[in-house]
């Protein structure tokens, strides 16, 4: 029987932050941890795929106006490619009455940038997001300060515009592309 699609509960919010960990674990945003659930000022809807009490996806977007935004969308990898993300996304797309546009942002994992061009997202921006780490090279923090009483930065997380990639990839050693996608929900005026 597949998971059910259903509003999260604050009884979720373990399993949720399991789900979101293991499903970003082998992608470019390994990195994106967190240790609590977010909550939102905005209206919101968040959504979960609940398998015999857990959760094995979610989705949640945020609601701005005439903006929608998806904060998180993920799926436990032992459930990947079987079309919970798409019947997530199909449950929330009414419940986003009002919204003239979705977007969502998202780095270079081929499988996450597929899935938003095959449900009508289509790129809309690019830019960079830069790492540099002391562990790896001191050279990479070179022209990043602190001020005083604190130490110099031993890590720094940076965005640069697109136009620069080729310069930038010369000197540090992790950088995304990170894509903005945007699919309009009402014809747009």
């Amino acid at each position: 029987m597949p998971p059910t699609i259903r509003g999260y509960q604050p009884d979720d919010a373990a399993s949720w932050l399991r789900c979101r960990l293991l499903s970003f674990f082998e992608t470019e945003y390994y990195d994106d941890v967190y240790t609590q659930r977010p909550t939102y000022d905005l209206p919101s809807v968040q959504l979960v795929a609940d398998d015999g009490g857990t959760v094995v996806g979610l989705l949640d977007v945020a609601l701005d106006g005439v903006e929608a935004t998806i904060e998180s969308v993920a799926v436990h990898p032992d459930h990947a490619r079987s079309g919970i993300a798409s019947r997530l996304l199909g449950a929330a797309l009414p419940r986003l009455a009002g919204a003239r546009t979705l977007d969502a942002w998202t780095r270079g994992d081929e499988a996450a940038n597929g899935w938003y061009l095959a449900r009508g997202f289509r790129e809309n921006h690019r830019y960079l997001q830069v790492y540099a780490d002391s562990r790896v090279t001191d050279a990479e923090l070179e022209g990043f300060t602190a001020p005083e009483p604190l130490s110099a930065p031993l890590f720094a997380f940076a965005h640069a515009r697109i136009d620069d990639e080729e310069e930038i990839r010369r000197r540090y050693r992790r950088v995304h592309v990170c894509r903005q996608y945007l699919r309009h929900l009402t014809p747009p005026a």
